[in-house]
């Protein structure tokens, strides 16, 4: 398998799942900040012009959610998934999915608010409304949603790398994390796991 990635981008949630799982693949950085997915070789390969994307035997796949899910029911001896439970499996992309549509698109609107507007007012008003939704979003998982210690309860699973891979935006985005200390607690608690700390390394976030 072949991997792409963009250091601390949202892509670190499917480098970490592979890594512990035990997959054997191939990385390769993207550089987002000189345009390479923009690039005709890139496009190619992506034509949504993002990361992550996934090179398998069968064909490539893109986006968080599905490649999670694709690591979670290709190494099941990894764990990270009850792919035996059809109601827990699904909570489980749930969870992932409110990450991807709601609380991702919440971050998109300040480093990415030309997606959705021209005009620099509403650029500017966009990016001013991120501390709050990214606020409201995190604030449901930590009332919510994070069930203890891990998102689903005492089994760890890809919910937990991808609320962890987001959760480092949080300061970026100007949110006061003293009101998530669970969602904080959590985040220190992936970091000192083993494959976690590997990935961060490769990707130069340390």
């Amino acid at each position: 398998m072949i991997f792409y990635y963009a250091p601390g981008a949202c892509s670190l949630a499917p480098h970490i799942a592979l890594q512990q799982s035990g997959a054997q693949f191939e990385s390769r950085r993207v550089d987002l900040h000189r345009g390479e997915q923009t690039t005709d070789e890139y496009l190619a390969i992506n034509p949504k012009g993002r990361v992550p994307v996934l090179i398998t035997e069968q064909g490539t796949l893109t986006e968080n959610s599905a490649i999670l899910f694709y690591i979670s029911q290709l190494f099941p001896q990894a764990g990270l998934a009850p792919v035996n439970d059809p109601f827990a499996l699904a909570k489980v992309q749930e969870f992932n999915n409110y990450l991807a549509s709601t609380v991702h698109v919440a971050h998109a609107h300040g480093p990415r608010g030309y997606r959705w507007a021209d005009d620099q007012a509403a650029l500017v008003a966009m990016k001013a409304k991120v501390p709050m939704t990214m606020t409201a979003g995190f604030q449901l998982i930590e009332d919510e949603l994070l069930e203890g210690p891990w998102v689903m309860g005492e089994h760890y699973s890809i919910c937990d790398i991808y609320l962890y891979t987001l959760s480092r935006w949080l300061e970026g985005d100007g949110v006061n994390t003293s009101l998530l200390p669970r969602v904080i607690d959590h985040r220190h608690r992936m970091e000192v796991l083993a494959p976690v700390a590997e990935v961060l390394q490769v990707e130069g976030l340390v």
